[in-house]
């Protein structure tokens, strides 16, 4: 009898640990409180399908979408380490995007998204203006792709050393 309640007692341990460890990991992952309904990392989840935009002529597919009881939040989880306390402006805008495919696609306009870097963690608004910025750089995107050449818009040797078109470009900063 005693064996059985040393087993019971040990088994309660191990259950309130596993609820901790679970805990700490959510809050590591960047994630707010609520359900994860959306996941495109790994193969916990794992939604191939992704968001698509009619009206916006966009898609995408953000890390995890949590449904908190309020709204829908975008997650974005970044390997880099953000420099400074101002999220990078691609990673604003794509983290934008998802809100917009949010409130388009699902019918829900979050109120903010999250950016989880490697060494911290930001919400960042979907306000009036972070819309509206999406919308001006979806806008000159298009009229880009309407040019015969389209001259590289960045200084940045490290993009170009990276960059997935660097032995079809002829206009690489690396010349």
């Amino acid at each position: 009898m005693q064996i059985l309640l040393l087993l019971a007692c040990l088994f309660i341990v191990l259950a309130v640990w596993l609820l901790l460890r679970s805990g700490q990991q959510w809050r590591q992952a960047g994630l707010p409180s609520g359900e994860v309904i959306y996941v495109d990392t790994g193969n916990w989840r794992r939604n191939d399908k992704p968001l698509y935009s009619s009206r916006y002529q966009l898609t995408g597919k953000p890390d995890y979408l949590v449904e908190t009881k309020k709204e829908l939040i975008p997650v974005e989880v970044k390997s880099t380490h953000l420099k400074g306390d101002d999220p990078y402006l691609s990673h604003k805008l794509q983290l934008a995007a998802y809100c917009l495919l949010v409130e388009d696609v699902l019918g829900v306009r979050p109120s903010h998204g999250i950016l989880k870097y490697s060494n911290t963690t930001m919400r960042l608004p979907f306000s009036d203006g972070l819309r509206a910025e999406l919308l001006d750089t979806l806008a000159e995107m298009r009229a880009a792709q309407q040019q015969r050449k389209v001259t590289r818009s960045h200084e940045d040797v490290a993009r170009c050393v990276h960059c997935g078109y660097l032995q079809a470009c002829g206009d690489s900063a690396l010349v």
